[in-house]
């Protein structure tokens, strides 16, 4: 049996920055912040604020759990930036879940169990999706990217694959949680830890900034990079 032990679970594919702390695979301290404001960085001073009242510190962590994305690109850099940092700093090991199965497995409006396809604003008319199927338990019991889906073909996709929509912009209004961690456990662990030296959140799409960068210079920025 897996000694699951202390775990540190982060997210904020969808803006908001979300903590859980779980003892045992069960969730015993959660938090929603602002990932920052003008004058201050809130997402690590609020980590650590979770951990001091779960009453540990990052040396008792067995593991880190970070959302993997995709969603906002600046967040999930300074989430991933953060999870990283922690495991490097203290040697426990660091696992991804993705975004996407954190908007179902973080509400108890799914725990009854469905098919639900869980969407996340990708701009440009598109959305980020995901089958994620829940037992009837309540667990996560399998998560199926489906990649972009244009808008206006959701309704006939959900009708397919028989699934009820759930996002921060659909009818069951819901944002990612890091609390989901806790449905998601046998998926988590199943994937096994990642490399530190090369793992990144899946960003689905560059940055705005990369984009207009590369139509003003006719090249791509990571191309620049290597060449200097």
């Amino acid at each position: 049996m897996v000694n699951r032990g202390m775990t540190l679970a982060l997210d904020a594919a969808a803006g908001p920055g979300t903590i859980a702390v779980l003892r045992d695979g069960a969730v015993v301290v959660e938090r929603t912040i602002g990932m920052r404001s003008a004058a201050e960085e809130r997402f690590f001073p609020a980590v650590l604020e979770a951990l001091a009242a779960a009453k540990v510190t990052t040396r008792d962590l067995s593991r880190v759990v970070a959302g993997a994305g995709p969603g906002s690109f600046t967040a999930l850099r300074v989430v991933g930036a953060i999870a990283k940092g922690i495991c490097e700093g203290t040697g426990c090991d660091l696992y991804g879940v993705p975004s996407l199965a954190l908007i179902v497995a973080g509400t108890p409006a799914t725990a009854s169990g469905g098919r639900f396809l869980a969407t996340l604003d990708a701009l440009r008319g598109e959305r980020y999706s995901a089958l994620v199927v829940i037992a009837p338990g309540g667990a996560v019991s399998a998560i199926e990217p489906l990649g972009l889906i244009a808008v206006d073909a959701l309704e006939a996709r959900a009708a397919a694959l028989g699934a009820t929509r759930i996002g921060p912009d659909e009818a069951l209004a819901e944002s990612p949680h890091a609390r989901g961690v806790a449905r998601c456990w046998d998926s988590v662990l199943a994937g096994g830890p990642v490399d530190l030296a090369s793992w990144e959140p899946v960003y689905g799409r560059l940055a705005e900034a990369q984009v207009k960068w590369e139509a003003a210079h006719g090249r791509a920025l990571v191309a620049e990079r290597h060449a200097t």
